[in-house]
């Protein structure tokens, strides 16, 4: 039963993420006002939009589920609801991408359970890209008009690594990696999409030493690991959500569960 609700609210969240994407690509590539938040990061009338839509639309979708949004006021103190379900939401990953005009922007919507994403979805409007995932029932991705694809996650091969990383947010250990790979193979990309590229076996690994918060990873974290993936902290332990301040140490996203990726971490 409980199942069965999920693919249902799965259905559900991919269509608030498109209308959501909708909002948003309203004001791409045009005149946008920004403003400064207080972790400097930029703030539009796009972001704002897209989360007054998914805030309303999630409480009517799940009217006992906490919600917590990048941009609401409970995303500086906020708890996720340890006995009970929870939204995590980021209603415009890569803001910065947005206002570039890479395209490179997501719409990113998980349901937490016991401190782990169970549903995900990532819509990149301007891309026409979703992708979606359940827990233990697999992911998929979905390009405009075309019909939903199953995706899975690859088995590594050392010579070389697929290796994806932010463009604006590679810190030391991500160069230190890089510097332990004989000729990896590089890929860069902006918000929740790098996961994306694990997930759908494009990429072997992407690893994130600078800070990230929950909103930030969880629905695409339960997209790579519905696709046979794992994100990790640096311990090896599974990335686990309602951490304190809401803030992720370093973590490390990887395709095949069963390759020593130790190595490049010590």
């Amino acid at each position: 039963m409980i199942m069965e609700r999920l693919t249902r609210l799965n259905e559900d969240v991919c269509e608030l993420a498109r209308q959501a994407g909708e909002k948003i690509m309203h004001f791409y590539k045009g005149d946008a006002a920004v403003t400064w938040k207080k972790d400097a990061s930029p703030l539009t009338a796009a972001d704002t939009a897209s989360h007054d839509f998914l805030v309303k639309s999630l409480r009517s979708l799940v009217p006992e589920a906490a919600i917590i949004s990048e941009e609401s006021h409970e995303a500086v103190d906020g708890l996720l609801d340890a006995a009970g379900w929870s939204w995590l939401v980021d209603p415009l990953d890569g803001t910065k991408e947005f206002l570039k005009g890479t395209g490179e922007f997501t719409v990113n919507v998980a349901l937490i359970e016991a401190g782990q994403p169970i549903l995900g979805v990532v819509h990149a409007p301007a891309l026409g890209l979703t992708y979606w995932g359940q827990r233990n029932s697999g992911a998929w991705r979905k390009a405009r008009d075309q019909a939903p694809t199953p995706i899975s996650t690859r088995q590594a091969d050392s010579s070389p690594l697929s290796v994806v990383a932010s463009k604006d947010h590679a810190g030391p250990l991500v160069r230190t990696m890089l510097s332990r790979l004989s000729t990896p193979q590089l890929q860069s990309m902006g918000s929740s999409l790098k996961f994306c590229l694990v997930a759908e076996g494009k990429a072997d690994l992407y690893l994130r030493d600078l800070p990230t918060m929950e909103w930030d990873t969880a629905a695409a974290q339960c997209i790579v690991e519905a696709a046979g993936g794992r994100v990790y902290t640096l311990n090896r332990k599974p990335l686990a959500y309602g951490k304190v301040g809401l803030k992720n140490p370093a973590i490390m996203t990887v395709g095949d569960v069963q390759y020593d990726w130790s190595v490049l971490i010590s």
